[in-house]
């Protein structure tokens, strides 16, 4: 197994893997171009891919340097830890079902936070899938070091009602909650 930049020879790849994970036009290209460009600052990609033997990706994340990505209304600065200049924000991760279980997801975030402390990030911010099978998302980001600041109810509405997305438990209206975790470095 080996954990490499993501860079554009793995975007095909990435976006299947995301829509298996995570529901239909979960991601697209222009998606994994954004979230490439938001991870990269000083010229240090803080977004990472897992291949397998086989030479097949296998496992992805997806993380924003610090004072590059938008905070909306599900973001919670008041309660985080750090400054809004020195938070970095863990976008997305999936790793293949076949894949899962093998230590797949520490390793990609272990990847992230030590270029994103290269950044100059002081923590992390996510907004995990509470509905994940067994809770696996916020059980995985807890076991990291991750702690919760606030529940969002509806967080990806908006996303099934209006762009698209088809979440795998709920189809075209999304219900999940957002699990709002902040990860310090």
């Amino acid at each position: 197994m080996s954990i490499l930049p993501l860079d554009p020879s793995h975007y095909p790849a990435v976006i299947e893997l995301g829509n298996l994970v995570h529901g239909e036009n979960y991601l697209d290209l222009d998606g994994i171009k954004m979230m490439h460009k938001l991870g990269t600052q000083h010229g240090l990609n803080a977004s990472f891919v897992a291949i397998d033997e086989s030479n097949q990706v296998v496992g992805f994340r997806t993380s924003y340097s610090a004072g590059q990505w938008p905070i909306d209304k599900w973001c919670s600065p008041a309660l985080w830890p750090v400054d809004e200049q020195h938070m970095a924000y863990f976008k997305c991760i999936a790793i293949h079902p076949d894949a899962q279980g093998q230590g797949i997801g520490p390793k990609l975030l272990k990847a992230s936070v030590e270029v994103l402390k290269q950044q100059g990030a002081k923590a992390g911010v996510s907004h995990l899938w509470q509905q994940s099978p067994g809770n696996g998302a916020v059980k995985y980001f807890t076991k990291a070091g991750g702690k919760l600041i606030k529940v969002h109810d509806d967080r990806w509405l908006d996303l099934t009602l209006y762009e698209g997305y088809r979440c795998t438990l709920c189809d075209t209206e999304c219900h999940c909650q957002a699990a709002e975790m902040v990860l310090e470095f």
